[in-house]
């Protein structure tokens, strides 16, 4: 079959394998990109098997909490250049946008945009973000936003001026002892990026499939038959701690789990949003050529 350079260049982008090794995975899945990913592990030729295709974009992510903490939001709001996003215009329309959802009850992007805006009824929120880009010169996107309200309280944390942001919700009274462990808990969160809460929020066909990878993997290692299955529970643990927020080793103190740091701080996580900016958004695909060729005159 006819392999296009655009699937080869996403395969490389989500597993960081060689662009010649990507063609190969792609020749012998038939095209399907998800079976090439599993291919390239299998191989053990993909350096970055659990990357989710994050590519380069710019913006801002936004955490608003009210005063009561029991109401809150992340928003990410994306512009063509990191040049924009630090400009005070642009800042501000991150700040209003996140202002209008924490008072709206829709919480669907297209929909939202539709709404009229909250100080200014004569208009809409696509005719405000219309205005800015008009202003600022440059494309504007809503891109996506979460509402949470709880019974606990909420907790938020702002990365690197807006490149990361992290939305948390927790079970307990809010003195200051627990808003300073629910501080920390969100500031682990955007520097380990879990995926999910705790192994009972994995899907069983995930991590059936992480087992299958796995257990080939051994064989292409030539590890015995009677032992794989012991072999395999291990890693599968390992993955869990990998992906799973409370079984992740804590970033202040490697000796613990998150789990044993909530416990002793008497207070419980009930779910969590991150967002990194671009996060999946496709980059431009200037010297990809290039690169192809480098990789190419590398293996003649």
């Amino acid at each position: 079959m006819s392999l296009s350079m655009k699937d080869v260049k996403e395969l490389r982008e989500r597993t960081g394998a060689g662009v010649l090794d990507c063609k190969k995975a792609l020749d012998e899945t038939d095209g399907d990109i998800e079976a090439a990913i599993d291919y390239l592990r299998e191989k053990g030729m993909s350096e970055a098997a659990e990357k989710s295709g994050r590519v380069a974009a710019e913006g801002l992510v936004n955490v608003l909490i009210n005063d009561d903490r029991n109401k809150g939001l992340i928003v990410e709001v994306n512009s063509e250049t990191d040049f924009v996003a630090k400009n005070e215009r642009f800042q501000d329309l991150v700040t209003n946008i996140s202002k209008h959802i924490m008072q709206s009850d829709v919480q669907d992007v297209d929909k939202l945009s539709e709404e009229k805006w909250f100080e200014d009824e004569n208009k809409t929120v696509d005719t405000i973000i219309k205005e800015a880009i008009a202003g600022i010169g440059e494309n504007i996107n809503l891109r996506r936003y979460k509402k949470i309200e709880t019974d606990g309280f909420l907790y938020g944390y702002i990365h690197l001026g807006g490149k990361i942001g992290v939305l948390a919700e927790f079970d307990g009274e809010k003195t200051e002892e627990h808003l300073k462990t629910a501080k920390n808990i969100c500031m682990h969160i955007a520097a380990s990026n879990p995926e999910y809460l705790d192994r009972d929020s994995v899907d069983e066909a995930i991590v059936n499939k992480e087992k299958k990878i796995i257990k080939k993997q051994l064989e292409n290692e030539g590890k015995p038959e009677h032992i794989l299955d012991q072999i395999v529970e291990g890693k599968i643990n390992k993955f869990y701690n990998q992906i799973c927020l409370l079984e992740q080793d804590y970033i202040r103190d490697t000796d613990l789990q998150v789990q044993e740091v909530m416990e002793d701080s008497d207070i419980s996580i009930n779910q969590f949003v991150r967002y990194e900016l671009g996060e999946g958004i496709e980059k431009k695909e200037e010297d990809f050529a290039e690169e192809v060729m480098s990789e190419v005159n590398k293996n003649d």
